[in-house]
């Protein structure tokens, strides 16, 4: 379901689609119609997002759209109506990136200019753990367009193993198969890296001009995100979705965040990525190549895609290419073969990618379930709890987490507690970098005051109905242990285990700060 198409089944996932606030509950399926009371900006994760409270007389909910400032015609006094899965945030409902269509009080529709938003300042707040996106729409400021609300562009990835698999021409044929029905395509940007096939492939395809920024003196090119919005073509290819812009080249520090831009423009948007720079995954990749994947992209981008494509090559396809000099420069060929391109890497990597395609694949048979098959009912019945610290080595802990959530499709809750112990030096830096590991995974953060840390955790699994809890292992000493009143990781256990809650203790990896730097596209 896309665009502003607003379901009309009865029932959802085995559960009331709920047609009032006061029916919403956690995780059930909303289609409401209300009155904007408020709207602001507050920031969430590594970015912000753009908040309106919702309200119908019988409750209000929280509506936040990812990294907007300001979305047409969503203003205090705007009446719309929303279709979204409700997430319960900080004791709040919210819907995270819903449908939506204006209805205004005279019933007979009109369109919001953008030009009369108002562009809310962006305060320092708290940020706030990010829920599933899905799918936006936007209103077209088009005067002869009365009551018409545009869909949020589509947004197609081609998703590799490593870089030289063919993902940019991959891209590239699929542009001019548009462009050859008649689509006004549009290249953003397409990195070549000098390889002669890929600038071959661009052929006649338009380009928007790059912009130049000096940095440090080195002139560098990135794309021009406002020449393509004034541009405005149907289709825009952007490559190398994880790639960060050089400071001063425009307001996005990562091009991910100029794509998200384009869609909620309401352009199509092509683009590719490797599988090693995604976040939940990015630490696995350091631990099995040694090499420090610095680019990432959150989860949730990669998962509001459309439509995305493995492009596909064998191990020993990748290291014959790069043999012949089609991925780099001959002097770095000896060097890439027996270090990232290493078979062994490529295989690792490879099948990353097929489980997370898979993923993907199982995620769009559930809803279409769940859209045509009403007699068929499915829940995510699975919810994982990982307990952490300021100690090294959590953030892989609650990545590892991510991805055991992903495949059986659990909630996954972030636990931190704060006792009465007092926090160590550094702790508060380390627990706000943790906090937006949690974000960019897609994870719920909660923080809870307990003088016991054990009991506190049991307490938080039993009232959120936790099924599986993932531990760290332990750091302290026996001697330590034998101080503390015992092992926090075996009383866990012990009263989980009593609760028919299953235990899994992760093992703390820390990054060697000797890693070097995988190679891109």
């Amino acid at each position: 379901m896309s665009g502003t198409e607003f379901s009309e089944t009865t029932t959802w996932g085995g559960r009331p689609v709920a047609r009032s606030i006061a029916e919403v509950q956690a995780r059930s399926r909303v289609i409401v119609t209300g009155t904007i009371s408020r709207t602001d900006v507050v920031s969430l994760g590594t970015g912000v997002s753009f908040r309106c409270v919702l309200g119908d007389g019988t409750g209000e909910i929280d509506i936040l759209f990812l990294g907007r400032t300001s979305v047409a015609g969503l203003r205090a006094g705007t009446r719309c109506r929303v279709e979204g899965t409700a997430r319960a945030d900080g004791g709040r409902l919210v819907l995270w990136n819903p449908r939506y269509q204006l209805e205004p009080p005279d019933g007979h529709g009109s369109v919001a200019d953008e030009e009369d938003m108002p562009h809310a300042p962006m305060p320092q707040v708290p940020a706030r753990r990010p829920l599933p996106p899905g799918p936006t729409a936007r209103v077209e400021a088009d005067p002869d367009a009365a009551g018409i609300v545009e869909g949020a562009g589509h947004f197609r990835i081609y998703l590799g193993a490593a870089a030289g698999v063919g993902k940019t021409v991959a891209m590239l044929d699929e542009a001019h198969r548009r462009a050859a029905r008649g689509a006004d395509v549009v290249v953003g940007f397409v990195e070549s890296h000098g390889r002669p096939v890929t600038e071959e492939r661009v052929g006649d395809l338009e380009i928007v001009p790059r912009l130049v920024t000096r940095h440090r003196g080195v002139p560098f090119e990135e794309m021009d995100l406002d020449a393509v919005l004034r541009r405005r073509p149907q289709v825009a290819l952007v490559d190398e979705l994880a790639h960060t812009n050089v400071p001063g080249s425009g307001r996005h520090e990562k091009r991910w965040q100029d794509v998200t831009e384009l869609l909620d423009a309401g352009i199509d948007v092509i683009t590719t990525v490797n599988i090693q720079h995604l976040e939940s995954i990015a630490d696995a990749v350091e631990r099995i190549t040694d090499a420090r994947v610095r680019e990432r992209v959150p989860d949730w981008v990669v998962r509001r895609a459309d439509q995305i494509e493995l492009v596909d090559s064998s191990p020993e396809q990748l290291r014959r290419r790069m043999l012949h000099g089609n991925i780099y420069p001959r002097e770095k060929v000896s060097e890439a073969l027996t270090h990232f391109f290493r078979a062994d890497n490529l295989s690792a990597l490879r099948e990353m990618a097929l489980r997370f395609l898979a993923d993907e694949t199982e995620e769009e048979l559930m809803e279409r379930l769940q859209k045509h098959e009403t007699r068929v009912l499915w829940e995510t019945a699975e919810r994982i709890m990982v307990a952490v610290t300021a100690a090294p080595g959590t953030d892989a802990v609650v990545r590892r987490s991510s991805r055991m959530a992903a495949r059986i499709k659990a909630d996954l809750h972030v636990v931190h507690v704060m006792s009465g112990e007092g926090a160590r030096r550094g702790d508060d830096e380390r627990l706000g970098r943790l906090r937006l590991v949690a974000s960019d995974v897609g994870a719920h953060w909660h923080e809870l005051n307990a003088d016991d840390t054990v009991q506190a955790l049991i307490d938080f699994a039993r009232h959120q109905q936790i099924t599986q809890i993932v531990l760290g292992s332990s750091q302290r000493s026996r001697w330590q242990e034998l101080r503390g009143g015992g092992s926090i990781v075996k009383r866990i256990t012990r009263l989980a285990t009593a609760a028919g809650v299953d235990v899994h203790i992760i093992a703390r990896r820390e990054v060697p700060d000797a890693l070097t730097s995988p190679p891109t596209e």
